[in-house]
């Protein structure tokens, strides 16, 4: 089923050709009597036009079907050899490796990160992803934008977000997050409610453009809505309030290669040995000199800045801040490994 939606002009070009051989073959048996490799032999000198002699002389009934076998024949060798040039000439071959190509790269992925939509926020997304080892699977429709992904070797899909088929292809039953940028909050709406339906549990980010969205958004299934906008206001506004907080904050990455990193980290992930009650006995400070700078908690609560007595537990998850090396050394120490593209 595949193959012919991938091929269907050549499949209809062998079909042309096969059904004028097997009608001229089956003419010359029934009007002249032909047994079938001789039938087969004037239907392929007559279609050829390369000007053989006959099996023997034609009656009058051959000669007129010998006739409309030719003018058959052109059109169809005609479809066939646009048919052709198209394939090889015009690069729809490649095009097809390229999808199977593509395919094999996204079966392999997991935990992965589907981005739908590449406009300018879209293409911030991934290349944040990126710069955080993060795998990234775009879906894309704009044939520019596709061909810029994959000339920096970035997994796109070529075609519309809200069709179930691209989600799928891009491995939605194996990613961990939905990240979708599309400009219209309807499409976003779609997408949202289409992931949700293909993944129940996966975690979904969607773009809003409109504040009455975002209710409508977190009803249909994402977990978190953006409104670029706003936020881009809200950031300005900080700048003149409190610029050197704001400046410190952009300059924190989070699991970035700057100098200084945020990162999170799930008390699940910890090995046996490091099983803790409270914080203060995990220490992750005299460890690594890494400070824990934030804890969620099991019930969504978060504290800031806890202390040495605040209790662990499986479902918490601490944010720990300090330098690239540090962050490097504590998940080594933690046996933590995080995924590259």
């Amino acid at each position: 089923m595949l193959t012919f939606r991938l091929y269907p002009r050549i499949y209809v070009a062998l079909g042309f050709v096969l059904g004028v051989m097997t009608l001229g073959s089956v003419g010359f048996v029934w009007i002249e009597g032909y047994n079938w490799v001789e039938a087969l032999y004037m239907t392929v000198i007559t279609v050829s036009t390369v000007g053989f002699g006959e099996v023997r002389e034609l009656s009058e009934q051959g000669m007129l079907f010998t006739t409309f076998l030719i003018m058959g024949s052109i059109g169809t060798f005609a479809y066939s050899i646009s048919a052709l040039t198209t394939y090889f000439v015009d690069g729809e071959y490649r095009d097809i490796f390229n999808t199977a190509r593509l395919k094999k790269e996204v079966d392999k992925l997991s935990e992965h990160v589907i981005v739908c939509g590449m406009g300018r926020v879209g293409e911030m997304a991934v290349q944040e992803l990126i710069d955080h080892n993060t795998s990234v699977v775009v879906v894309e429709s704009e044939p520019k934008r596709v061909e810029r992904l994959r000339e920096r070797n970035v997994a796109v899909i070529e075609g519309d977000a809200t069709r179930d088929e691209n989600l799928v292809m891009a491995g939605i039953a194996r990613a961990k997050s939905v990240i979708t940028t599309l400009p219209d909050d309807a499409q976003n709406l779609y997408v949202v409610l289409a992931a949700r339906e293909l993944a129940p549990t996966i975690h979904i980010i969607s773009r809003a453009s409109k504040s009455n969205s975002v209710s409508k958004l977190r009803v249909a299934g994402a977990n978190n809505v953006i409104m670029p906008d706003k936020v881009g206001g809200s950031h300005m506004a900080s700048l003149v309030v409190m610029p050197d907080v704001l400046e410190f904050l952009d300059h924190v990455r989070i699991q970035g290669a700057d100098a200084i990193n945020l990162e999170e980290i799930s008390v699940r992930d910890l090995p046996a040995a490091l099983n803790a009650s409270t914080l203060g006995e995990l220490d992750a400070r005299n460890r690594v000199g890494v400070n824990v700078v934030g804890i969620k908690k099991s019930d969504g609560h978060f504290i800031i800045n806890p202390g040495a007595g605040t209790p662990l537990d499986d479902a918490c998850k601490l944010f720990v801040l300090g330098t690239a090396e540090q962050i490097k050394t504590l998940n080594r120490l933690l046996g933590i490994q995080r995924p590259m593209t």
